[in-house]
């Protein structure tokens, strides 16, 4: 396979399995919570190194769910205690953010484990580290680990989606019928958590965030059919992608840079354009009314 092939699929599965579980976050209304978690992981990564002394996969995607469940746990306490939530979210990520630059500037100083590097990744290196898996050869890592978080993702999104469907749509309703509406909370903050650490160390927190919400918005302006913005999402989060990586490539610029820009165009696009939703439909709309 080139070295082209694996960048894209590589931007490909985080806009995947981002896009789909992004969704979730869209219609609980509960964004900039990805935000938080995405730069919260960075204290569990650091925490599982100094435990382990060791930068293992399995080791990094314990202390991502770990701190991802601490956000999100921390961001309630505060919310049931009277505290707004964009105000609950802004005191704990920043929080939990500095606590985690502090440690990594007292115990991880000479190791590849940086705010920069964890904030931008790199995905032009991706296709250099690789891994022997059987019957395939040689295979980028970030390939192999997203492609596997993209897989659990998938078995749990298929295992729970009644459950996750009510709980997003009527907590109300969905506990009053006997569904475990916490638990299924904690579930899905989880697997945002791994999804997020999974991007980590090829393209860095930015372009995550960028995925976990423009995919789902955009498709939450396209359609009102719950499976249809699963589908949209993720397919979208793919188009983010490669539009980005070939417009990195032809303005010689950072390639997840481009992606998030990319993400944050296409919504732009669609927002103006959507039949139902957009901009131009609701001023022909209003014009209509008037006339």
């Amino acid at each position: 396979m080139s070295y082209e092939f694996w960048i894209l699929l590589t931007g490909s599965l985080v806009g995947l399995s981002c896009g789909i579980v992004g969704c979730f976050l869209i219609l609980r209304k509960m964004s900039m919570l990805a935000d938080a978690i995405s730069h919260t992981v960075l204290l569990g990564l650091v925490m599982a190194f100094i435990v382990s002394q060791s930068m293992n996969g399995f080791y990094m995607l314990i202390g991502a769910v770990i701190a991802g469940l601490l956000t999100t746990f921390m961001v309630q306490l505060l919310n049931s205690g009277g505290i707004q939530e964009d105000a609950a979210i802004g005191v704990v990520f920043t929080s939990l953010f500095a606590l985690g630059v502090i440690l990594i500037s007292i115990f991880a100083k000479n190791v590849h484990l940086d705010v920069e590097h964890a904030l931008m990744g790199e995905i032009a290196f991706v296709p250099w580290n690789t891994v022997a898996v059987p019957l395939l050869g040689n295979i980028p890592k970030s390939v192999v680990m997203l492609g596997s978080i993209f897989i659990v993702d998938i078995v749990v999104i298929v295992l729970l989606f009644k459950e996750l469907k009510l709980t997003s749509f009527d907590p109300s309703m969905a506990a009053a019928i006997g569904i475990p509406v916490l638990i299924v909370h904690y579930i899905l903050m989880g697997l945002v958590s791994v999804t997020t650490v999974s991007a980590f160390d090829s393209v860095g927190a930015i372009l995550v965030v960028a995925m976990l919400i423009a995919p789902g918005a955009t498709a939450y302006l396209i359609t009102d059919r719950y499976k249809v913005m699963l589908l949209l999402s993720g397919g979208i989060g793919v188009l983010d992608s490669i539009i980005g990586y070939y417009g990195a490539k032809m303005f010689d610029v950072s390639i997840s840079g481009a992606m998030a820009v990319a993400a944050g165009l296409v919504f732009l696009v669609v927002w103006i354009l959507s039949p139902r939703y957009g901009l131009l439909s609701i001023w022909l709309n209003q014009k209509l009314t008037h006339e």
